[in-house]
């Protein structure tokens, strides 16, 4: 009797879900280099004993990002990188490497190249880059080699992934991923600019509209069942 309530419980589950996804992309549409994200669901079938038809639930599988790059804005910083191209910049965390497509970097008190959140860039080495605190000209070329009039500094570690739905987001535009980016042969880094974030606001806008209005009719519809099955117990006792 429960069935088709448990059914409608299971959409709106993956219906918050979707509604968190969403939400998340609304808040991160100014995040430098942030992909949006869009969830996967699938159904789930059960074949309780002693039923006859088997039950359909909806499960949220996963997710995955948006792969379309951003847009690019001049910003006419020196430390300011955007990638064109499917790569992405390595970034010495607490947890390994992980990976970013945002490059608004910065110097910390040491010199060293840094997010916004205070991660070390990583070169090709693993290592960090320092930057001469009287360096007032700093050049990035497009192979992600930084250079001052005095010589090379390194190099930007700038990776590729064979298949970008590998990697999985962390928070804070950071991604981690079990497979070895190689070195990027596709992609090019562009000093002075910034790869915005891909979202599209009236999209994500819509979506949030449409999943909310589909989560009310859903609690409609649970509401309905539960007063039919009320009425339906209390038909039974009076016979």
């Amino acid at each position: 009797m429960e069935n088709s309530i448990y059914i409608g419980l299971s959409r709106q589950l993956a219906l918050e879900t979707d509604m968190q996804i969403v939400s998340n992309n609304i808040a991160n549409m100014n995040t430098t280099g942030y992909r949006a994200q869009n969830t996967i669901f699938r159904e789930y079938i059960v074949d309780p004993a002693g039923q006859k038809d088997p039950l359909s639930f909806v499960v949220d599988h996963g997710q995955y990002d948006s792969t379309k790059p951003g847009p690019a804005q001049m910003t006419g910083s020196q430390l300011d990188v955007a990638l064109q191209g499917p790569g992405f910049f390595g970034v010495s965390t607490p947890d390994g490497i992980q990976y970013t497509r945002g490059g608004n970097f910065g110097l910390n008190a040491n010199g060293e190249l840094v997010t916004p959140s205070g991660y070390l860039v990583a070169g090709m080495n693993g290592g960090g880059i320092s930057i001469p605190a009287d360096v007032t000209e700093i050049k990035i070329t497009e192979d992600g080699t930084i250079s001052t009039p005095d010589g090379d500094l390194g190099q930007l570690m700038i990776v590729e992934f064979d298949d970008p739905q590998s990697i999985t987001p962390k928070g804070n535009g950071l991604y981690s991923s079990e497979a070895q980016g190689i070195p990027a042969t596709n992609t090019r880094a562009i000093q002075g600019m910034l790869e915005g974030s891909n979202v599209e606001p009236v999209v994500e806008m819509t979506r949030m509209i449409n999943i909310h209005r589909n989560y009310q009719a859903m609690q409609r519809m649970l509401q309905s069942e539960h007063e039919r099955q009320r009425t339906a117990i209390k038909e039974l006792m009076k016979q």
